[in-house]
């Protein structure tokens, strides 16, 4: 990584400058026995498309608060890395009501109808599959997401010390949030190569670090699991053995 990134959408971008091939999101759902993996320059293509639809359909730009109703899961971390691409700030499990954007999945759709401003749906299916019946008063983001351009460039520049993210009732800039990520990954002897198997929400700083930033931070990478408590008896370590895995949250 560079020293010289400030924002998470500067770690992402030295990131695909090294080595965009190699493995940076590994997805597991296992109540649905989904498997996805993104190298670098895929999770970095769905960035810049969804950076795209926030900027430009949706109208967002520096300052704009987003309120983001998912779980963990790789479409989130892409929503997080697009968020920080326009400059817009994240709130996690923010008030739809306060929000000038909602991005939610399937269970918080009539939580996330109290935005007065743009509303997106994510089924969260596999594959990224769109839903069977469009919501309501909602895009639906796999559809809405593949039309979008696949390289993304800032209407405005991103002020590495603005508010960027609120995650368990605390405002973090950019910068904070890079500068805890690095923390993080130093204190957890994470490097390059290094693979996280983390089955944390990601509705904590401890969750979004370990199931993201961290190893984005570092040259690592991760491996993101929900419903990991749907595993067998013996699962988990077959998991850890078969992804290379060499720390776990």
């Amino acid at each position: 990584m560079n020293a010289s990134d400030r924002t998470p959408a500067d770690l992402l971008r030295s990131a695909l400058a090294g080595d965009p091939g190699r493995p940076l999101v590994t997805f597991y759902d296992d109540a649905t026995g989904e498997r996805v993996e993104l190298s670098v320059a895929t999770f970095a293509n769905w960035v810049a498309k969804t950076a795209n639809l926030l900027q430009g359909d949706l109208g967002a730009e520096p300052g704009t608060r987003l309120a983001l109703l998912l779980p963990a899961h790789w479409q989130s971390a892409v929503w997080l890395l697009a968020c920080a691409s326009v400059g817009v700030v994240a709130e996690v499990g923010g008030d739809p009501a306060a929000a000038d954007v909602v991005v939610s999945g399937p269970d918080t759709l009539e939580e996330a109808a109290a935005c007065s401003g743009e509303r997106v749906a994510l089924a969260l299916r596999p594959l990224g599959g769109r839903f069977p019946q469009p919501p309501a008063g909602f895009a639906d983001y796999a559809v809405e997401v593949p039309g979008q351009g696949d390289r993304f460039a800032p209407f405005q520049p991103v002020d590495a010390h603005a508010p960027g993210l609120v995650v368990g009732g605390e405002e973090l800039s950019y910068a904070q949030v890079v500068a805890r990520a690095r923390e993080d990954a130093a204190e957890r002897g994470l490097g390059e190569g290094s693979r996280v198997l983390s089955g944390l929400d990601y509705d904590t700083w401890e969750g979004l670090s370990a199931g993201l930033f961290a190893a984005l931070a570092s040259g690592g990478s991760v491996v993101l699991c929900r419903n990991l408590d749907r595993l067998a008896p013996d699962g988990l370590a077959q998991r850890v053995e078969s992804e290379r895995v060499t720390h776990t949250a």
